[in-house]
């Protein structure tokens, strides 16, 4: 009993990570119907983006919590500025091609961060000059470190607070009108270009904080590290049904249970395997995902 927690514990712990980078791919398709395969790389941006501010402010951060938050902030507002750059130069003026030129740009816009980061910060890994200490607790037999417990929480807040906007504001009732179509939008007169700059904003943003948080947890980073998690991400966001926010949110969580599973049960080698290949059996029971809706394309 006290293994399975730790599975379940674990598993909860990388399904947080893979929602706020999940939930990036999701708001976009759901507004403009892009594949953005450059988003995993903004994780990995805002990643070497929190190593930029502890290299030059290491003395003045210190380390603890408040000083993740502090580098968090910071990479979410580098890696939401950048977003809104991508989607101003790569994707705006692409809006009206077919959508396999704008896919190929999206794969090109990927690779150009990856070795733009390599040439910048060099090849090798980076180590992560922060820590989240505090000990551990023991939850009904297995083990919570309070770094776990930290980033989840922070997870948790940034969710509800994105949920909490797209279902409560004028902004986010933009975004689902502009889902739903955005020609009326036009008519309607919403500014269409300024709110799916919006979104690319939130959702790079999120993906930045992932990225502080997988580097303060794991302690080093590397310019590819955001190719890996970009595609389990994308995973979730298709698993929970994609376009679907609170599915996003529930397909990582299933994602990363699994994985815990099967490490477990298999090894590590096995957890690329596992998840990619649970993606292809799910999608032929339920290609519209947990959430999904089946919709009819307009012409």
């Amino acid at each position: 009993m006290d293994h399975f927690i730790q599975l379940v514990l674990s598993g909860l712990f990388v399904g947080s990570l893979y929602a706020l980078v999940a939930l990036g791919y999701s708001m976009v398709y759901g507004i403009i119907k892009l594949l953005n395969f450059a988003h995993g790389d903004l994780y990995m941006v805002g990643a070497f983006g929190g190593f930029t501010v502890l290299s030059v402010g290491a003395g003045a951060l210190g380390g603890g919590l408040l000083a993740l938050v502090a580098v968090m902030v910071l990479a979410m507002i580098a890696t939401g500025g950048l977003g809104m750059l991508l989607e101003r130069v790569a994707y705006r003026p692409l809006r009206n091609a077919p959508r396999l030129s704008v896919l190929i740009t999206a794969v090109g816009a990927g690779f150009a961060l990856e070795y733009g980061v390599a040439v910048a910060y060099g090849p090798n890994p980076k180590v992560y000059r922060i820590g989240v200490d505090g000990g551990a607790w023991d939850v009904l037999g297995a083990r919570l470190t309070y770094a776990q417990l930290a980033m989840m929480a922070i997870a948790v807040v940034l969710m509800i607070t994105l949920d909490t906007l797209v279902w409560k504001t004028r902004s986010g009732r933009a975004m689902r009108a502009i889902a739903q179509d955005p020609k009326a939008c036009l008519l309607m007169g919403v500014n269409v270009d300024r709110v799916i700059s919006r979104t690319f904003l939130l959702g790079s943003a999120l993906a930045g904080a992932a990225g502080v948080m997988a580097g303060a947890y794991y302690g080093k980073i590397d310019f590819l590290m955001g190719f890996v998690i970009g595609l389990k991400a994308f995973t979730a966001a298709v698993i929970g049904g994609i376009g679907n926010l609170r599915g996003a949110v529930l397909g990582a969580v299933v994602l990363g249970l699994l994985e815990s599973f099967a490490v477990a049960c298999l090894g590590s080698e096995w957890r690329d395997v596992f998840a990619f290949g649970f993606l292809i059996l799910f999608l032929t029971v339920r290609p519209t995902g947990l959430l999904g809706e089946r919709v009819t394309e307009r012409v």
